[in-house]
């Protein structure tokens, strides 16, 4: 089942160069305008199946029955059965009778539409998402953005240009908490933010992704094969249909990268989201397949280490083997820590031995509680279309790329056993040629120590030096080379 590590060579950008974090400026006149309250948003759906059907229909079609401005039109799924389950539902649901097609593209040249979901496996996220936005559109697509980094770089890029309102859909991030972290950590709630922390076990008696369920009305006859493979469009290699290879598709890596991009980047993107942080510097990855011999190329065991060039260490590490001993979801900082559960923050201060400040008490902070974060996912979405403005959009396409950027790293670098440092202006690089070059990530850091510089900081650090300054022991005069036998002056 294994194919060649990638579609394309891992270690080229295709000359893309990705914007600044920053440039929201940057998007040309083009800019999607603000409705008006009676001008309703003609939506499309690409491959609207487990996901696309649970999450997409569903979340819009109530917030349609709500009183959006919004109209479910159409719906392009190359599996017929799955097409009509959509369609009929839109009908129950809503009243109208969507058209139907099998390849979006039709959809898009024919139904006059504002916007589209995208929910079909990674390896078609790339293309559909550029299409859609060459022809216009608003976007909502499931995570992973991408199934390459340089795939990220270029749909971030033709998002700046394009101006359109893109939603990716890690729908955790649009969860209050993360923003109320972000502007606990910028006034220097933790001081010196030097870590994160963070996971996502599962356990199954069947093996993850397992649970899809094969059926017998699956076959060639019912599915466009050669459609979902991509094969004309370069996305895939030829092969026989497979009911498995079909429904349970993140087993596979010519189609996902198992946890790296269905499960890892949900926790990424929330933790890139609080502290503001973006592209990593350097990343590696561990893990193995150690127990799920099921045929699957995946890992069952993983961790991903990133760091970053703010002066910021992050970790992800989980198992898809045990779930009832899961590690925190936390941010250290010099001064103190957060640990996540739900909407609250438990606030953990270090010692006054180091903060030098007694009142500093450990604390539980409540931030504003949701219900169905899928369903406020769309509701920012709908949101964003309506004022015009893509930057509403809790989780933008510049996160999305740096968030799938470190997972994608990580599992390229479990499959390779190679470390990756990365600029997103020139793609990954191979981090032991980068070290022979004299370019190593470690001597970067340890020039600053010996020139005694400043430490770094997240984007948007308002707190000065307040938990970023070490106190000199008085002994320390009496350190330093002696020269020509004589003590340092």
């Amino acid at each position: 089942m294994t194919q060649n590590v990638d579609r394309r060579d891992f270690l080229k950008t295709s000359g893309t160069v990705a914007a600044g974090a920053s440039a929201i400026t940057l998007l040309n006149a083009r800019s999607a305008k603000a409705r008006s309250s009676n001008e309703n948003i003609r939506i499309g759906f690409i491959g609207p199946g487990g996901r696309g059907f649970g999450a997409h229909v569903k979340s819009l079609a109530k917030l349609k029955n709500e009183g959006a401005n919004i109209e479910l039109v159409a719906v392009a799924e190359v599996y017929s059965v799955q097409r009509d389950k959509v369609a009929d539902y839109i009908k129950q649901e809503n009243g109208n009778e969507p058209a139907k097609y099998v390849d979006y593209r039709d959809m898009i040249e024919k139904e006059n539409l504002d916007a589209v979901t995208i929910a079909t496996p990674d390896h078609w996220h790339h293309k559909q998402i550029l299409d859609s936005l060459e022809a216009g559109l608003d976007i909502y697509c499931e995570k992973p953005m991408t199934k390459f980094v340089e795939e990220a770089l270029e749909v971030e890029k033709a998002w700046r240009k394009s101006g359109k309102v893109v939603q990716v859909g890690v729908q955790g991030t649009s969860q209050p908490v993360w923003d109320h972290a972000r502007g606990l950590l910028d006034e220097g709630k933790l001081g010196k933010v030097m870590m994160f922390q963070t996971e996502y076990f599962r356990n199954s008696a069947m093996g993850q992704w397992r649970y899809y369920e094969l059926k017998k009305e699956m076959t060639p006859k019912t599915i466009d094969w050669q459609r979902w493979l991509g094969v004309e469009e370069g996305l895939s290699e030829e092969r026989p249909f497979d009911r498995e290879v079909y429904r349970q598709w993140r087993r596979f890596w010519p189609f996902g990268s198992g946890m790296y991009t269905d499960l890892f980047v949900h926790r990424v993107t929330m933790m890139l989201k609080a502290t503001g942080l973006r592209y990593p510097g350097r990343v590696v990855g561990a893990g193995g397949l150690y127990l799920e011999y099921d045929g699957r190329d995946v890992p069952d065991v993983a961790t991903v280490a990133a760091d970053f060039p703010e002066g910021v260490h992050g970790l992800v590490s989980s198992t898809m083997c045990n779930q009832e001993s899961r590690i925190e979801q936390c941010i250290r900082g010099h001064f103190g820590s957060f640990i996540f559960k739900g909407d609250k923050i438990q606030y953990i201060p270090e010692r006054p031995q180091v903060t030098r400040n007694s009142k500093l008490k450990e604390e539980e902070i409540q931030t504003e509680p949701i219900g169905d974060q899928t369903y406020e996912h769309f509701k920012n979405w709908v949101a964003a279309m309506n004022a015009g403005d893509p930057m509403m959009c809790n989780n933008p396409p510049d996160l999305g790329a740096a968030a799938v950027t470190t997972v994608l790293l990580g599992a390229q670098s479990y499959r390779t056993g190679v470390c990756y440092y990365f600029d997103p202006k020139t793609g990954p690089v191979n981090a032991y040629e980068a070290h022979k070059k004299g370019e190593s990530w470690s001597a970067q850091w340890e020039k600053i120590s010996e020139n005694r510089g400043e430490p770094k900081h997240i984007p948007g650090w308002k707190a000065g030096d307040y938990g970023s300054k070490l106190e000199e022991p008085a002994y320390m005069k009496l350190a330093g080379p002696w020269k020509d036998g004589n003590p340092p002056s």
